[in-house]
């Protein structure tokens, strides 16, 4: 099991780096209860303000059955007001079902998507961290025993290693390398048995996703260039997005527009998402995948887009610091399994073979 000390110490020196004073704001749902009383501890103990939000997990399919009008198009006052001024915020994901939305129709869906949009901004420029907490749903679905999958999830953090702080501090260290590689990139191309495409970064920023933000992470991304995109990809990693299974994607992309998708599963939802917006066709990151601890796909974004031999591609909204200036209310992350036979290289020389980093 997880040791939610372990856990919480992790997460307010870390990520969120507590200070003393600062207001620090908590979600998650009850279930992660004993993680959530240990980090709203840690947090005291660095003199720090808690603010605690702890979830029934039926509160969002609920929301979305009597939810009216204004309800869905505008975010609550108190909630902008927190996003605003806490000093930082954690979510801790511990769902009771992973497909809670299921039954909501996809449009309704994205049209919350967009009334959010200003609740994330107002957190974009605050410091905050995305992470999660086993429960035996997300188990069920990454088809493991509810005890095996704690065990995936306590190595996926790194909380199996003597110091866990110190292990994501290396890891940083060897991503550092990689974008140091990346960092000339002008052209990307991602091949594999139903995937050839063409992706141009020059001039962009490859962050290092180092834990800080999403835990776990072990990631580096950039934003490549709106309108580059050509060629076609394969998604073979399911993906759980808007808390509907999507699996199956194949896009193709022509002046860097997706001009054809198609998903074997969640079909309806994926033609829903590329609708929100107009951003919602382009592309937003460009992801490679580092964390060894995470080896094989669970059904959670959160860690598949991490493991290592995979590559992702976002559709929507870039980042910022990237360069990336692509606008939109989506941000769906879509992953690519390269360990049997695909392939990534820059200006022509091979990066990425069969999933491991084949230069220096």
């Amino acid at each position: 099991m997880i040791d939610p000390d372990a856990f919480a110490v992790l997460i307010a020196e870390w990520c969120l780096d507590v200070q003393p004073d600062q207001q620090i704001l908590i979600r998650t749902t009850t279930l992660a209860e004993e993680a959530a009383v240990a980090l709203h501890r840690a947090v005291l103990e660095r003199g720090a303000f808690p603010l605690l939000r702890l979830d029934p997990p039926a509160l969002e399919a609920d929301f979305y059955r009597h939810a009216r009008d204004g309800q869905l198009d505008h975010v609550a006052p108190i909630e902008l007001h927190e996003a605003s001024t806490a000093d930082a915020s954690v979510r801790i994901m511990a769902p009771a079902s992973t497909n809670p939305l299921a039954a909501v129709e996809p449009g309704v869906v994205a049209r919350r998507a967009r009334a959010l949009a200003p609740w994330r901004e107002a957190q974009s420029h605050r410091r905050w961290a995305l992470t999660i907490w086993p429960t035996p749903a997300l188990a069920q679905q990454a088809a493991l025993p509810d005890q095996a999958y704690a065990d995936f999830v306590r190595r996926a953090l790194f909380l199996d290693q003597p110091d866990p702080v110190a292990a994501w501090a290396r890891l940083r260290e060897e991503q550092g390398r990689v974008i140091e590689r990346l960092a000339p990139a002008r052209e990307v191309r991602i091949e594999s048995a139903r995937t050839d495409l063409r992706l141009n970064v020059e001039g962009r920023t490859w962050v290092n996703s180092d834990g800080r933000r999403n835990m776990p992470s072990g990631e580096v991304f950039t934003g490549p260039h709106e309108h580059s995109a050509s060629g076609h990809i394969h998604f073979d990693v399911p993906s759980s997005a808007r808390g509907v299974e999507v699996s199956g994607v194949d896009l193709t992309f022509r002046d860097g527009e997706v001009v054809a998708a198609r998903a074997h599963v969640g079909d309806q939802h994926l033609q829903a998402a590329l609708a929100t917006d107009p951003g919602a066709r382009f592309l937003g990151e460009l992801g490679i995948g580092t964390n060894a601890g995470i080896d094989r796909a669970t059904g959670s974004t959160l860690l598949d887009e991490k493991m290592a031999g995979t590559v992702h591609l976002a559709l929507g909204r870039s980042y910022p610091e990237t360069g990336g200036v692509n606008q939109s209310a989506v941000h769906w992350d879509l992953i690519c399994d390269l360990r049997k036979g695909g392939r990534v290289s820059v200006d022509g020389e091979t990066l990425i073979e069969d999933g491991r980093f084949v230069w220096g």
